[in-house]
């Protein structure tokens, strides 16, 4: 039973058809409010100024308009104050639980009518926190521009990442390619007999690890641009995730990055996000709310464990704030933009690391907050994906990340500022027509296996070893497979170091001159340059290399084998070839130390890079 004193009073001419929600019109507060619950309620609820519709109802004094708003039921009855609003919330969002605790719980209605108080006896004050927080729209947030901007950006990140791919496909795993996908499933098939199909899941069990490669790539481009066109976005989505998940399985090393994961599960997720129709190169309605809030869970995920990983690793690069005296010349392919950066003086780079940390661990908390807030905590993300991709070439995945914040912004931030696409003010939040969407019963199934797999994924990373055990190890383990259910973090320890592997040639075992690379530090004297949103994979795969020991990376190997044979696909992944004519009778791989010059040393040299020989990584290699 409620805790209110009396019994509600009743009105002799109660409203017909629906309930009446009366307000003190002359209060900007009210009037600004009222106007969430006109968009809420719909045809539930009648919505009228006190000055209006008071008169109506003479067992109702002005004062009491004054003091609190008044609801009228049909049957007579009168609410008014927190009650009042809790039964107005319960006909407009068909939620009840605060209203039956406010029935039921013993001191709830005593505390709500408390807290109602308060804001009624300070509405200035809170009319102007309503509209600090909120701006000029309190009415429930509509997202159906952000979606289709979402959607067509998330087209243009799958172009990009298939044609990227394409370009360097056969010189990484073709027949003649640093590691060949068709020896590669070749002897998993042999380890793993039929459980290749789980343990590694690809179409190129079926078609192969060949031709059906540039089969999937151009798949891959098709799919991209009926996506970014509106056509059947579900159906490309799920063609995208099995095309993308069946080059990955083939890929090896070179697609075992955070992005094409990141890209995996976001593919997956907006396959509930996506309207279910044949075109929808129009259609801005609102999605299902649980399918927005499993892509703004990927995105607040991806933050929260990235600035985790950083905290729970122990580097105290990380935990004294000097990470970035390191980063932006240990960074895999820097740009020129960082070798300025790393000029900073140290007292500015420590308070850009503490305002990295804020942001990856403040911006996630703002994006749950009021609309206002929530707009703030996806412009700082946005900026610190803006601020990334000046400084390291790291493909696509900023470009992704900041469409994930897209979804943040709802339609009256659009309207402001993209009049063309004006939307009816008075529309409702869920305009969907039924049938566009997932169905429910799938949705929320879906929902849940996905929330209870990146809980679970998170547990190593977030180092929760109470929870880790032979259950928890075993489900992430038959999820892993499928790269869509992520733990994320990168850069856990900070390299302090930069180890560059050179690859050289020679005829005569004197003079050796080096291959070039397109993206990564090579000559001292080329400036770095940007090459984002394309991967350069083995440019990148060196990076890693370099930090470990040669036969952690025997593709390295592979690779000093492959320009001895003069493999035209794997000089294709070189910028130059200083043996145009006819392959080196041998080759080796030199390890050399990397650091940014000093402007004087710049100023004087041109040089870009300081480089010191370290020792041989492969030994010289001929055919014979």
């Amino acid at each position: 039973m409620s805790d209110s004193a009396t019994a509600p009073r009743r009105v002799a001419q109660p409203p017909v058809g629906r309930p009446l929600l009366l307000f003190d019109g002359d209060c900007g507060f009210c009037r600004l409010w009222v106007e969430r619950w006109r968009a809420a309620c719909g045809d539930r609820l009648d919505v009228e100024p006190s000055q209006q519709g008071g008169p109506r109802f003479p067992e109702i004094s002005p004062a009491e308009y004054a003091e609190a708003v008044q609801l009228v039921a049909t049957d007579g009855r009168l609410f008014s104050g927190a009650e009042a609003v809790l039964r107005a919330r319960a006909l407009g969002t068909r939620r009840s639980w605060l209203l039956h605790a406010y029935e039921r719980v013993p001191g709830f209605a005593a505390a709500a009518e408390g807290v109602y108080r308060v804001v009624a006896g300070h509405r200035p004050w809170f009319s102007l926190l309503t509209r600090l927080l909120w701006g000029g729209e309190v009415r429930r947030p509509a997202f159906g521009t952000g979606s289709w901007l979402f959607l067509r950006l998330l087209g243009v990140v799958n172009l990009i990442a298939f044609l990227s791919l394409w370009v360097q496909l056969d010189g990484l795993v073709g027949p003649r390619g640093l590691m060949p996908a068709q020896s590669f499933l070749n002897a998993v098939h042999a380890q793993v007999g039929a459980a290749r199909f789980w343990e590694l899941p690809t179409l190129s069990w079926i078609f192969g690890g060949g031709a059906f490669l540039h089969v999937l790539c151009a798949a891959g481009v098709v799919l991209s641009l009926a996506l970014i066109a509106g056509f059947a976005p579900a159906a490309c989505l799920a063609l995208l995730w099995a095309a993308y998940l069946s080059l990955c399985g083939a890929g090896q090393v070179f697609l075992a990055y955070q992005w094409d994961a990141l890209l995996l599960e976001t593919n997956l997720l907006a396959v509930f996000f996506a309207p279910w129709v044949w075109r929808a190169g129009r259609i801005r309605a609102d999605p299902p709310r649980l399918a927005r809030w499993l892509l703004w869970w990927l995105l607040i995920r991806l933050m929260l464990l990235s600035g985790a990983v950083k905290l729970l690793s122990g580097d105290p690069a990380w935990t004294n704030l000097t990470a970035l005296y390191y980063h932006f010349q240990t960074q895999p392919l820097p740009t020129w933009v960082a070798w300025y950066a790393q000029q900073l003086p140290p007292a500015l780079l420590r308070l850009s690391c503490a305002l990295m940390f804020a942001i990856e661990f403040g911006a996630p908390l703002l994006l749950l907050g009021p609309r206002r807030v929530r707009h703030l905590g996806a412009a700082l993300l946005i900026l610190l994906q803006a601020l990334i991709a000046l400084t390291g070439n790291y493909t696509f995945f900023n470009l992704l990340t900041a469409g994930l914040c897209l979804l943040f912004f709802d339609d009256a931030f659009w309207r402001a500022r993209l009049r063309r696409w004006r939307h009816d003010p008075g529309a409702p939040a869920s305009a969907a027509a039924p049938g566009r969407w997932c169905p429910r019963r799938v949705l929320g199934p879906a929902a849940a296996v996905v929330l209870s797999l990146t809980l679970l994924a998170a547990i190593p990373t977030l180092r929760l070893r109470w929870l880790w055990n032979g259950w928890t190890a075993g489900v992430i383990e038959a999820a892993a497979p499928f790269r869509s259910f992520n733990s994320y973090g990168l850069f856990a320890v900070m390299t302090r170091e930069r180890p560059e592997i050179i690859i050289e040639g020679s005829d005569d075992g004197r003079t050796w001159r080096p291959y070039e690379f397109k993206a990564k530090p090579g000559d001292p004297h080329r400036r770095p340059g940007f090459v984002a949103p394309h991967q350069p994979r083995m440019d990148w795969q060196l990076w890693f290399a370099a930090l470990d020991y040669p036969a952690d990376d025997p593709w390295v190997s592979a690779l000093c084998l492959r320009l001895l044979e003069g493999s035209p696909d794997v000089l294709a992944l070189f910028a130059s070839n200083p043996f145009p004519k006819r392959p080196p009778r041998q080759v080796r791989a030199v390890l050399y130390d990397y650091t940014f010059t000093t402007p004087p040393v710049r100023a004087a040299t041109g040089r870009w890079w300081n480089r010191t020989p370290v020792d041989l990584y492969v030994q010289p290699l001929a055919l014979h």
